[in-house]
C-alpha cells in the first residue's frame, strides 16, 4: 500500500500553528505545499526528501491501525509540551515518530529496509 500524494499550500497554511508545516501524512494521503512541485527542480528535489519522511509516517500509521498513531502522537505532544515548558517545536522534534522520520528522510532507501515498529527505539 503506498500513500496517495496530495498539493495543498492554502491547506497546510491553514493548520499551521505552532510553524510552517511543509507537508502532512492524513491517513491515506501525503499533502505538500505546491512549491514541492511547480517551485523548479531545487524545491522539487527537496519534496522528494518531504515526501519520504511523510511517507514514514504513513508506514508508523498503518503499524498502530491509523487511530493508535493519532492518539500516540497527541499524547507524546502534550507530555513534550510538559516536559520543554510548552516549548511547541522542542516538544513536536522529541516526539519518536518525528525522530525516526528526520533521521531518516535523506536515506531513499530506508524504507525498504524499515523494520516494524522501529519507532520505538526513539522513545528511549
Amino acid at each position: 500500500m503506498k500513500p496517495i500524494i496530495l498539493y495543498s499550500s492554502k491547506f497546510l497554511s491553514s493548520i499551521s500553528i505552532f510553524m510552517t508545516i511543509a507537508g502532512i501524512s492524513l491517513f491515506p494521503f501525503i499533502i505538500l505545499r505546491e512549491k514541492y512541485r511547480d517551485g523548479g527542480e531545487w524545491w522539487v528535489n527537496r519534496g522528494k526528501r518531504t515526501i519520504n519522511h511523510e511517507t514514514i509516517h504513513f508506514y508508523q500509521q498503518l503499524e498502530l491501525l491509523v487511530i493508535g498513531f493519532y492518539i500516540m502522537y497527541v499524547l507524546f505532544y502534550l507530555i513534550n509540551a510538559i516536559k520543554y515548558k510548552f516549548n511547541m517545536q522542542k516538544a513536536y522534534y522529541a516526539i519518536p515518530f518525528e525522530k525516526e522520520a528526520y533521521n531518516n528522510q535523506d536515506d531513499f532507501e530506508y524504507l525498504s529496509k524499515r523494520k516494524l515498529f522501529i519507532w520505538i527505539k526513539y522513545i528511549f
